[in-house]
C-alpha cells in the first residue's frame, strides 16, 4: 500500500530525513516514535504532500505521490484521513457540522450525509454530543470529533500526529483503542507518537527515528 524509498529531506541546514526507506501493508497498525525532532511530523507531511522531499519517492496505492501535478493532490488526499494533535475544529460549528465539513470537500452527495455521519458519531460515541459545539466537549471528545472527520470520507489509511499528546493517560488510551478498533475494521493507521508507554501497551509494528534515520523498525 505505502512504499517509501531513500526519503530525504532538509531545512536548510538540519537534516529532517535521511534516505529514509521502508514499506507498509494494507490494513497495518504502525507507531512512528522517536524524540521531538526526529523527523517524525516531517515525514507525515510529507506523505500528505504538503511539503516535497528533497529525493526519493512515496509510492502510495501505486501512485508516486512526489511527482503528482498540483491540481491531483486533491484526490490523492482523499484516501487520506488525518488527526492532529490539537484537533484544528471548527468552534463556530457544531460537532456534526464539523464533521459534515470533510464530506463537502470531497464533493459527497448531500443527501448521503446524514446516514454516513450518523454512522461514524455511533462508532466514536459522539451521538449525543451531535449539536454540541467545541467549547462544551473535553480534550478527549475533541479528539474524537477529529477521529470522525477523518473517518467520514471513508480513507484508505489513517494519519495522526501526536493524537495523544494533550490527553490524560485514561483518556489517551481510549482514544488508542479506537484507533485500534478501526484498524481491526481494516484501515491502515499510522500514529506519530513519544508515548513509549502506549506504544509498549499496544504491541504493534514500531518505526524509531532518530536524527532522521530509522534505527528501529519491528513487530513487538
Amino acid at each position: 500500500m505505502l512504499e517509501i524509498k531513500n526519503l530525504s529531506k532538509s531545512y536548510g541546514n538540519v537534516v529532517a530525513l535521511n534516505n529514509v526507506s521502508f514499506d507498509i501493508k494494507d490494513g497495518e497498525f504502525v507507531f512512528l516514535t522517536g524524540h521531538s525532532g526526529a523527523g517524525k511530523t516531517t515525514l507525515l507531511r510529507l506523505l500528505l504532500r504538503q511539503i516535497l522531499p528533497d529525493s526519493g519517492q512515496i509510492i502510495f496505492d501505486g501512485v508516486d505521490i512526489v511527482n503528482l501535478k498540483k491540481q491531483e493532490v486533491p484526490k490523492i488526499r482523499q484516501r487520506m484521513g488525518v488527526v492532529f494533535q490539537d484537533f484544528k475544529i471548527l468552534p463556530e460549528r457544531t460537532v456534526r457540522e464539523n464533521i459534515e465539513v470533510a464530506l463537502a470537500v470531497i464533493n459527497l452527495p448531500k443527501g448521503e450525509w446524514k446516514a454516513r455521519v450518523n454512522h461514524i458519531l455511533d462508532l466514536v460515541e459522539l451521538s449525543e454530543r451531535a449539536d454540541f459545539f467545541p467549547a462544551q466537549l473535553s480534550g478527549g471528545e475533541l479528539q474524537r470529533v477529529a477521529m470522525a472527520r477523518a473517518l467520514v470520507v471513508n480513507p484508505k489509511i489513517i494519519l495522526a500526529d501526536e493524537p495523544t499528546g494533550n490527553l490524560d493517560w485514561v483518556t489517551a488510551e481510549k482514544i488508542i483503542s479506537l484507533f485500534d478498533h478501526v484498524n481491526k475494521e481494516g484501515k491502515t493507521v499510522i500514529i506519530a507518537t513519544h508515548n513509549q508507554a502506549i506504544v509498549a501497551k499496544m504491541k504493534k509494528r514500531v518505526i524509531e527515528l532518530k536524527a532522521g534515520e530509522i534505527v528501529r523498525n519491528e513487530y513487538l
